[in-house]
């Protein structure tokens, strides 16, 4: 069977046609895959990003159009470079680069039984957002609390009556600002 025969008829449900293809172009995804680097991530990372393309262009190809080891190549590629373009956003750095809290540390946080604690917690919050009212400006403001409210950007954009990119502008300066402000504490 060809290739193309052996796609179409994985797309009718035969797992063996559907191996066969992932298996003959196995070498060709890891090849590919040699090509990129994935920040954060390491080689066979991308082998599986490749990997996952082509079971997609055994999936979605369609007779009548290229060849389906063009196709398939043109899929596989696709999906690392995305993969390697997901990576070098960063969207996703802060979670990456957690690390979590040692052992005793944070349990000093006041408990509901230290009215004092409680006290001078609640103070410190409050001296904490008194100077972010002064750091932010009034539509600053007004967006954030709408945002930590749970609206969504459109939904503040529409209740502010702005464009949605002038309600996400506003809230990414006051998560700089804010930042600024936790990182002088």
């Amino acid at each position: 069977m060809t290739d193309e025969q052996l796609a179409l008829s994985a797309q009718k449900g035969d797992s063996a046609a559907t191996r066969t293809l992932l298996e003959k172009y196995k070498n060709a995804v890891r090849g590919c895959a040699r090509s990129f680097f994935l920040e954060g991530g390491d080689a066979e990372d991308l082998v599986q990003e490749g990997m996952i393309g082509l079971y997609l262009a055994v999936t979605d190809y369609k007779e009548g159009g290229m060849s389906f080891k063009n196709f398939a190549y043109l899929c596989i590629r696709r999906r690392i470079m995305g993969a390697v373009k997901s990576a070098a956003r960063k969207k996703h750095s802060p979670l990456n680069k957690g690390v979590p809290l040692p052992d005793g540390e944070g349990k000093d946080i006041p408990s509901p039984e230290d009215p004092e604690s409680s006290l001078i917690a609640g103070e410190e919050a409050e001296e904490f957002w008194e100077r972010v009212r002064r750091t932010l400006s009034e539509s600053e403001y007004e967006t954030l609390v709408l945002y930590m409210e749970g609206l969504s950007v459109a939904e503040i954009a529409a209740k502010r009556q702005t464009a949605a990119k002038s309600a996400d502008n506003a809230i990414q300066r006051a998560k700089k600002k804010i930042a600024k402000i936790m990182s002088a504490r």
